[in-house]
């Protein structure tokens, strides 16, 4: 299976959280495409079978600025294919922030329910207040992801 990891970071800990997800998925047989300046040509080339985003938080529960222009050519597109396919998102940020605690992360959601892909798992929450390993406290949610996609 093709697994299109689509990732947004502020400060680059949601980028070292994608490369492990990259290497989990691989270890477990699954072709990926992570590039955190990826198009959507870049992405519908891939031709994915399911999505991972992981993004972290930003301002006033935004994307970062680097997932931005992907965030948007995706909305504006809509492509038709992905309808169907799996999706899950690792959101980051911090619970201090309240309301827009990973905010980011929400809007990763709502651009999947928008795509019409199934969520197969709950956005994976990971607070930069409570933890300093967040590759490690992902790794669980990981391991459950590969095997709702098998």
């Amino acid at each position: 299976m093709k697994v299109a990891i689509i990732s947004g970071s502020v400060y680059g800990t949601a980028e070292e959280v994608a490369r492990h997800a990259v290497n989990i998925l691989k270890a477990a047989g699954f072709e990926t495409l992570h590039n955190p300046r990826a198009s959507l040509a870049d992405v519908l080339a891939f031709e994915p079978q399911a999505f991972l985003a992981v993004t972290s938080t930003t301002g006033m529960g935004e994307l970062p600025d680097n997932l931005q222009p992907l965030y948007s050519m995706i909305r504006d597109q809509l492509p038709a294919a992905w309808r169907g396919l799996p999706g899950a998102v690792i959101a980051l940020g911090d619970a201090s922030y309240g309301d827009t605690f990973c905010g980011g992360g929400e809007q990763m959601r709502e651009l999947f329910s928008e795509l019409g892909l199934r969520e197969v798992q709950p956005m994976l929450r990971l607070d930069a207040s409570e933890t300093v390993t967040p590759e490690a406290d992902a790794e669980p949610w990981l391991a459950e992801l590969v095997s709702v996609l098998r």
